[in-house]
């Protein structure tokens, strides 16, 4: 039996476990959310959910705040034949930390700050209350001390433990939820401090991922945590040929893709902001479980490089679009039921945002496999350039759609500028590479 056949297995095997443990995720998480969003729109108010939403998108511009370092975690530690014991691994995450702790210290600095000079509001527009910049401020340092304890989902996902990571979600959309419900049920004047509350509860799942990754590595993690404040006698590992490519991705992409609630509180009425994060958190669930497949292939590709064996991503690509574009139109299906019953009858998704969020489905789903194949550092270099000019392209056409086709046309000028920035050019890229790779297994080169 040919090493392809088995890697095919194995990519179908990692993919359709994480997807269904995503999908029951995302299906009780997804529960949970619709009475938490209800709760929240009927005892706080729209403005209250809109400025939730509004805070709670800054994780999504946030993605860097790892500095990319965690690239270089997944990737050193898939393709380690004993990660536990293995020097080159504590090496990697002794830099990981340390560098993650920085990051840590300067969000801290940087909240603070925008709340001391009140510059919250002039920064996220109009859907801000002077009265959130505290709670804005709080929810900031809470998700900047949150980034040390995520490093154990990444060792999760080297390990190929991607389902475990994900089951640890689930305790997620039940905090909050109870969060919420205490609030209301105390009278709380909570509507400003909702986002300090999600924040709260995805850092508790990161802590859960850490002391499992902590278990799976033993005495590695150990190890690091006491060598951690030690640089000089216990140095790290350069890291920054992965990380420093995947560190350009990770800030460009959210300037790029996750703007849209910010330029739409700008740029276009507040129903149009609540309609849009109504689309997104439904839209989400599938955009997610898409998200938790695909990296369950970063491990598969490391090993089919430290191996050299050659396979291609393009039968994944389609079964991604697939699978995302039935779901899509499951979605759009019940989605009247869904939002009346959500939004207690306030708000109402026109069928022009469904259409616009499932070509976004469809586009992200074919992207994630290939983005996965390119996870080396001649991969994550390429994609530097096309990402870059993915940003301008996104905004320009973002401003011109917005006052056309409201909160639809944001997320059209994601679906073109994604679909020809990163899922054409990446093609063209890979289809080059594997012929590369193919020749020189021919040649044994």
């Amino acid at each position: 039996m040919s090493v392809i056949a088995t890697t095919k297995r194995q990519q179908y095997r990692a993919v359709g476990s994480t997807a269904m443990a995503k999908v029951l995720l995302m299906g009780v998480s997804g529960i949970v959310g619709i009475f938490t969003t209800r709760l929240i729109i009927s005892s706080f108010g729209t403005d209250a959910y809109a400025q939730y939403g509004l805070l709670t998108s800054l994780r999504d511009l946030l993605p860097f705040a790892d500095l990319g370092v965690a690239a270089a975690a997944i990737s050193v530690i898939a393709a380690s034949r004993n990660p536990s014991e293995d020097d080159v691994v504590r090496r990697t995450l002794l830099s990981a930390f340390r560098i993650i702790f920085i990051s840590t210290a300067t969000i801290c600095a940087v909240a603070v700050a925008l709340t001391v000079f009140g510059l919250w509001r002039p920064l996220l527009g109009h859907a801000m209350s002077e009265q959130a910049e505290l709670p804005a401020m709080v929810a900031m340092v809470v998700f900047a001390v949150g980034l040390p304890l995520a490093v154990g989902t990444r060792v999760l996902v080297g390990l190929g433990r991607t389902t475990r990571q994900i089951a640890n979600q689930f305790v997620v959309a039940p905090t909050m939820f109870l969060l919420v419900s205490l609030a209301v049920a105390l009278s709380a004047p909570a509507g400003s401090w909702l986002a300090v509350f999600s924040y709260g509860a995805n850092a508790l799942a990161g802590a859960l991922g850490l002391w499992q990754a902590a278990r799976l590595l033993r005495p590695q993690l150990g190890r690091v945590a006491r060598q951690l404040l030690q640089p000089r006698r216990f140095p790290g590992l350069k890291i920054m040929d992965v990380a420093g490519p995947m560190l350009v991705q990770m800030i460009m992409l959210p300037i790029a893709l996750a703007t849209d609630r910010i330029m739409l509180s700008h740029l276009a009425p507040g129903t149009e902001l609540v309609q849009y994060s109504l689309g997104y958190q439904l839209f989400g669930i599938i955009l997610q479980t898409v998200a938790a497949a695909g990296v369950a292939l970063w491990p598969v590709f490391a090993r089919n490089r430290a191996t050299a064996t050659v396979q291609a991503p393009w039968s994944m690509s389609v079964a991604f679009v697939a699978g995302g574009l039935l779901l899509a139109l499951g979605l759009c299906l019940v989605s009247p039921w869904v939002v009346g019953f959500v939004s207690d009858g306030k708000v109402e998704l026109p069928l022009s945002l469904l259409v616009a969020f499932s070509a976004y489905v469809a586009v992200e789903a074919a992207k994630f496999p290939l983005g996965m194949y390119m996870t080396d550092v001649r991969g994550l270099r390429f994609q530097i350039a096309p990402i870059v000019v993915m940003v301008p392209l996104k905004i320009g056409l973002a401003l011109v759609l917005i006052p056309v086709l409201g909160a639809a046309g944001t997320v059209w000028s994601t679906v073109v500028a994604m679909g020809l920035c990163q899922v054409l050019v990446n093609a063209w890229w890979i289809r080059r590479d594997v012929e590369h790779r193919r020749r020189q297994a021919r040649t044994g080169s």
